[in-house]
């Protein structure tokens, strides 16, 4: 298909409007947003996107699961759509930008086609993919998994949240569940633009990361058993103390992820002791270990090594251990063509890029397992997002979008 010349380009000012307006939407404390998923804020934030949506001429669908579809008609009808996508919803203390830079994005390519009065052949469907953060029902990426065959509907829907909500009667309650049948869509391809959430491309001074690769994860829940007891009037030597044994096990978990470097990460990042007192010696200890690495081999490992050390400082203490697995992908490689799209489209409009793997996990790593598709991340301030703090510029959500719209339009095929 031919490629959309290098003078045609979004409109900024609207993309960045369009940000800020829906940034109204479940402001946070602090500047940012908490518009987590299911909320009266999600639903608002929802009617404010299919609104506009329409305005652009486009026909909204929505699946059994809340994923919202608007799809811009192409010149042959038969010609299975180009998706680009990603997120509404946000952390508890959320920026404006992640996950809502790539559906607004996606929505500002449909406008700027609409400006400049280019037909393509293959239709065009904007996407919002429910509960991408998991942060009020986990696991991340939930309605996205369900499209793509990973979980089944009837266990996504029976997800319950800290006040023992459902999934399933909190978007009826909503009112978002759809009646298309989830998953049955077809994709020419998928494109999903992104804030980076970490300091690569700011620090290396690149407008455009062309992300070839996304890392898989293991994600560990730890349980350790031993005996609550004073802790003035217990002997050091007589004590079970599984405060202590998670303090070693995480030490563990950096030294392992530093033995695998480059391309590896570790940590503990959820920590409960029980019963929490303090001038009690813990008795239990429930805590959960991140891995990630974009080297299948390398993540294998360093799930292994961990367990065989924690059993073992486990049984060194005297404390009971369980380590039960509660999320996990293999590393994900992206399509060559769709990455070649954004690459091309990068320096057809002259922006500096660099090839990047994703560290966070995706919508777009769940629909490449069945569709071709690509990500293009724009750079974000010092790195920082999952907080209200989370900052871009104009400038790079304008590129970002620019790139979105060169890759998206070349891939669907201009006819006029």
């Amino acid at each position: 298909m031919a490629a959309p010349g290098e003078n045609l380009r979004i409109n900024p000012d609207r993309l960045w409007d369009t940000l800020m307006d829906m940034a109204k939407i479940g402001p946070g404390v602090a500047g940012g947003n908490n518009r987590q998923t299911l909320t009266d804020a999600d639903s608002e934030g929802r009617h404010l996107f299919a609104g506009w949506c329409a305005k652009a001429g486009c026909k909204m669908g929505v699946d059994s699961m809340g994923n919202m579809f608007a799809r811009r008609e192409g010149s042959d009808s038969d010609a299975l759509p180009v998706y680009v996508g990603s997120h509404l919803d946000t952390q508890p203390t959320g920026g404006k930008y992640d996950g809502v830079l790539g559906v607004l994005g996606g929505l500002e390519v449909i406008r700027s086609l609409n400006d400049l009065g280019i037909k393509t052949k293959h239709p065009i469907v904007v996407t919002n993919w429910t509960n991408e953060e998991g942060t009020r029902f986990a696991p991340a990426m939930l309605a996205s998994g369900v499209f793509a065959g990973m979980h089944t509907e009837d266990w996504a829907k029976d997800r319950v949240d800290a006040d023992g909500k459902r999934f399933g009667d909190e978007l009826r309650r909503i009112d978002w569940e759809g009646d298309e049948k989830v998953g049955e869509r077809k994709m020419h391809a998928f494109f999903e633009l992104h804030i980076e959430q970490g300091p690569i491309l700011e620090a290396e001074n690149k407008q455009i990361g062309v992300v070839t690769h996304g890392q898989g994860l293991w994600w560990l829940e730890v349980t350790l058993t031993g005996k609550d007891a004073h802790t003035g009037s217990t002997p050091m030597n007589m004590r079970v103390n599984a405060g202590l044994g998670m303090a070693r096990i995480t030490e563990a978990v950096h030294r392992i992820a530093m033995d695998h470097q480059p391309a590896a990460v570790g940590a503990v990042g959820q920590a409960n002791v029980y019963p929490n007192s303090r001038n009690v010696i813990p008795g239990k200890a429930v805590f959960t270990i991140d891995f990630r690495s974009p080297d299948l081999a390398k993540l294998t490992s360093m799930r292994e090594k961990l367990e065989a050390e924690a059993t073992q400082i486990a049984a060194g203490l005297g404390l009971g251990i369980s380590i039960e697995p509660v999320g996990h992908f293999d590393p994900v490689t992206f399509d060559e063509g769709c990455v070649a799209a954004i690459r091309d489209a990068a320096e057809r409009l002259g922006y500096s890029h660099m090839n990047i793997v994703s560290g966070a996990g995706h919508d777009a790593c769940w629909i490449n397992r069945m569709y071709p598709t690509a990500m293009v991340m724009c750079p974000c301030v010092d790195g920082l997002s999952h907080n209200e703090a989370e900052e871009i510029s104009k400038e790079w959500a304008a590129a970002g979008a620019d790139v979105l719209f060169h890759a998206v339009v070349e891939t669907a095929g201009i006819i006029s």
